[in-house]
């Protein structure tokens, strides 16, 4: 067990190593070079690594027709993809200063500043889809900065990478559990905000239909809109040639079941028209689900 815990250690301590080296290599070009080069690098990875047959598995699950030449593609824009957002992450500070101006779009950023303006709390909700961490830069910029939830990484060379990162972005990031939990509660009643990006499984989750086939979704961002009667916005960042930041209708509050449903559903519908916009990488589906077999 000692030597096992000894290898984990080294295999962490060698992917912080690499990592930081990649970091400190592109980072004398200007930040859409980094993101094609990180891109072509993240690809690279995920084609070559049991990653590859994650996403397969999941594009098959959800659509069984898929076709081999179209499921590769989309491996390849995920893959790309993958990269341009965690560069955006590592690089926060000149992503933040790339996307200040960017206008967002959409009825709910109204809404945002409606509850901005009469001292309440607000919910973000949106997934691993574009360059999300956008929707953040465009909150702050605009004097409604967004808090998240953050779960502490596994490898400890890699975390203080990522969290520097997210920590730009907006406060307070609440790290998961009980005392974070309460953390959040006390910020959303003070009128704080929160971004929550509700598209993983969670084992005490809801089941519900997720592009079709049923997914375990938290319900917790729902539960709390409804508790301190504060709107629950969806917001996307798709870029698919030019960035864009939308603040959906707010969903209507009925109940968390039915509104978490709501979600769901506008978040199928982005990755159903940009499909190599969402991280198939998640063990998404759980449930009722069989394997087809690896290509």
């Amino acid at each position: 067990m000692r030597h096992a815990g000894a290898v984990k250690q080294l295999s962490y301590w060698i992917q912080g190593l690499t990592l930081r080296g990649l970091l400190a290599l592109v980072a004398m070009f200007p930040l859409p070079h980094r993101r094609r080069i990180v891109g072509w690098v993240t690809e690279k990875v995920v084609r070559h690594s049991p990653l590859r047959h994650r996403i397969t598995d999941n594009l098959h699950h959800v659509w069984p027709d898929i076709s081999e030449d179209r499921c590769d593609a989309i491996v390849t824009e995920v893959g790309r993809n993958v990269g341009r957002s965690l560069t955006g992450i590592w690089f926060n500070a000149e992503f933040a200063d790339e996307v200040a101006n960017l206008r967002p779009d959409g009825p709910g950023w109204e809404a945002l500043r409606a509850a901005k303006a009469h001292g309440r709390g607000a919910i973000v909700v949106s997934g691993h889809f574009g360059q999300w961490e956008a929707i953040r830069h465009v909150l702050k910029a605009a004097g409604m900065e967004a808090g998240a939830i953050y779960r502490p990484n596994n490898n400890p060379y890699y975390e203080p990478i990522f969290r520097s990162g997210i920590d730009l972005g907006g406060q307070p990031i609440i790290p998961k559990g009980r005392a974070g939990y309460r953390t959040m509660i006390g910020h959303l009643r003070s009128g704080g905000f929160m971004a929550l990006l509700p598209d993983q499984h969670i084992g005490d989750g809801s089941a519900m239909p997720f592009l079709g086939q049923d997914a375990k979704t938290s319900l917790a961002a729902a539960e709390l809109a409804l508790r301190y009667d504060i709107p629950l916005v969806p917001a996307f960042a798709p870029d698919d040639g030019e960035l864009r930041v939308v603040f959906e209708e707010p969903i209507p509050p009925t109940d968390a079941k039915t509104m978490m449903r709501a979600f769901n559903d506008r978040l199928s519908s982005w990755v159903t028209r940009y499909p190599s916009q969402w991280h198939w990488l998640h063990q998404r589906w759980k449930i009722s689900r069989v394997k087809t077999p690896k290509p």
